[in-house]
């Protein structure tokens, strides 16, 4: 969880990098906390409550999205690509998937090396 609230923080930041767990954890969470938000709205009759919250984290999961594939080498316009049917999405899921790029890029340097030396 400490990793969604992490992603929350920085809810606006387009620069830097976010590490593969980073960025799956924040998409977990997303995705059981909208699950549930669905199942609540639908079983009383308001489904609006999940779309209320979709809108709410649009901002937050562009950006570490864009942090994603800044950690991967890539521009963040690369998500630009996942508008394009079936193609984007599975080459969106592969950078999301790709380890980091080693070292400091010129997005910033490597979390997982930072995590690493702080430990």
């Amino acid at each position: 969880m400490s990793w969604f609230i992490e992603a929350l923080k920085k809810y606006a930041v387009f620069s830097g990098r976010a590490r593969r767990k980073e960025y799956w954890m924040f998409v977990l969470f997303t995705a059981i906390i909208y699950a549930v938000l669905l199942g609540i709205g639908l079983a009383i009759k308001a489904p609006f409550i999940a779309i209320v919250f979709y809108v709410a984290i649009l901002l937050p999961s562009l950006a570490v999205g864009v942090r994603r594939l800044h950690d991967t080498g890539r521009s963040g316009w690369w998500l630009l690509f996942g508008i394009v049917p079936i193609v984007g999405g599975i080459t969106l899921l592969v950078f999301s998937c790709s380890d980091s790029q080693p070292g400091e890029n010129k997005y910033g340097p490597n979390p997982k090396e930072a995590a690493v030396a702080h430990a």
